[in-house]
């Protein structure tokens, strides 16, 4: 049976279609003041918000403005518009608002190169194969069918679900202003609960690897996005809207997105270590698949070094030399390689954790708190000095910045690795229930949660 052309199918609805009269009330056009009212709040958020979990301060236009420059590009035109915008924010001038975010983006898409800037000095990745080339893998033996495989993956789960509601609460704070507030963070800063943005990310991954198995692409994991998560931030709110308008990886990732070096990526590199345990080549290239949906260069290379510290977790004995060999994963000629060879270095020459952390906040200060490169410097100082789950998620919490991700990557390598029951007093809050706002799974069990991760692992091993 020949398949009906769409031109035939619209042509068919116009043919058998009978004027109807309809009320006054029909006629309204009420559902666009409904639309008008999130759009506003939506565009309102842009240039002053509060973090959901913490209620810090921040600006996400500006932001975009700070990220560019940090890749290079000379943003003075675009930072003319701030004070005009902010001030449109004060008075609650929406559409003003609305017309300037547009034009700041416009602005920052068309920014020149500034060559004098040190980011130019290293090379810039833009495909897994030119990525391969420049490193090198050893793959360890490992049984993904046993027992003891769930168990860790399970313990890695219930950490990083632990941790982020740790971090949850004081993210988007420095070190001196959490310890004001709240001394030294051996314990949840409140009640904790599980919502976080950053694990939807995860579980769309592991939809797509459900539902591709080994064939799996970019695009694929791009289409999960779609079809599971509602709405993003930042990164993930631009690569987002980009799918939506069928622009697919790595565009999606990359086209008129400032954040594009940004966390976002760094977050959910955990799930790649778990599904690729000892074999952290495929661990890499997982996360490089995953990361171009909404990053780019030093972006996805952030998720490739949590992807390979968690895959490494599963059958390294050593964890600082588990750290040092996550960091080999990184190309050496790209930028976030010196990040991270700059926080290993300040480890190896300082006495303890805060005195590595201070040097890495001083010379990270030009980056947003939600930037790849202080937050991977955090990770990197708290798995160095954390003599114990405990005092990694101690130190975790008290370098602030981007504690939610930062903590749930970590506790996740921290757990596996060491193997051992979390305290009652990080998992008995949170039970075994995790909650989310995504489209058809608002709640599912955390042991389940392990057990499907494992099924998928096996099913696509290689």
């Amino acid at each position: 049976m020949r398949k009906q052309k769409a031109w035939e199918l619209e042509l068919d609805v116009l043919k058998k279609g009978m004027p109807v009269i309809l009320s006054e009330e029909e006629q309204t056009w009420d559902f666009s003041f409904k639309i008008e009212e999130v759009m506003n709040i939506s565009i309102a958020q842009r240039w002053e918000s509060h973090v959901p979990g913490s209620g810090a301060e921040e600006h996400v236009i500006i932001a975009a403005m700070q990220a560019m420059h940090n890749m290079g590009y000379d943003v003075s035109e675009a930072e003319q518009l701030m004070d005009e915008g902010l001030a449109a924010y004060a008075a609650g001038d929406c559409g003003r608002m609305a017309a300037l975010y547009s034009k700041v983006l416009y602005r920052l898409s068309g920014a020149p190169k500034d060559e004098s800037h040190p980011y130019w000095r290293y090379t810039v990745y833009h495909s897994y194969e030119q990525y391969r080339q420049a490193v090198s893998f050893t793959k360890y033996d490992y049984d993904m069918d046993s027992e003891e495989y769930l168990r860790r993956t399970h313990l890695g789960w219930l950490a990083q679900i632990c941790a982020g509601a740790v971090g949850t609460a004081i993210e988007g704070y420095c070190t001196d202003n959490i310890r004001k507030v709240f001394g030294e963070i051996y314990d949840y800063p409140r009640t904790p609960n599980t919502f976080n943005d950053d694990i939807t990310y995860e579980l769309a991954f592991l939809k797509a690897l459900e539902k591709c198995g080994k064939d799996m692409t970019s695009c694929d994991i791009a289409e999960q996005w779609v079809e599971l998560i509602p709405t993003g931030w930042t990164a993930e709110d631009i690569a987002l809207k980009n799918l939506q308008l069928g622009i697919f990886p790595p565009q999606s990732g990359y086209l008129n997105n400032p954040y594009r070096e940004w966390i976002g990526a760094q977050m959910r590199g955990a799930v790649c270590g778990m599904i690729a345990p000892g074999d952290p080549e495929r661990a890499a290239r997982y996360a490089y698949m995953d990361a171009v949906v909404s990053h780019h260069n030093n972006g996805v290379m952030g998720e490739i070094f949590n992807a390979v510290l968690v895959s490494l977790s599963y059958v390294k004995s050593n964890i600082r030399e588990m750290v040092t060999e996550a960091a080999a994963a990184i190309p050496q000629d790209c930028e976030y390689y010196a990040v991270i060879q700059y926080a290993l270095d300040v480890c190896r020459s300082s006495g303890d954790w805060e005195s590595a952390w201070r040097q890495c906040e001083e010379r990270f200060k030009t980056y947003n708190w939600i930037h790849a490169y202080p937050n991977a410097a955090a990770e990197i100082i708290a798995l160095w000095f954390g003599s114990s789950f405990d005092e990694m998620i101690h130190i975790i919490a008290m370098e602030g910045y981007d504690v939610d991700c930062n903590a749930a990557q970590i506790a996740t390598a921290y757990a596996i690795w060491e193997g051992k029951p979390l305290d009652e007093r990080w998992s008995a809050p949170i039970g075994d229930k995790l909650e989310t706002y995504m489209r058809g799974i608002r709640e599912l069990s955390i042991c389940e949660l392990s057990q499907y991760t494992c099924a998928l692992a096996r099913a696509n091993k290689e």
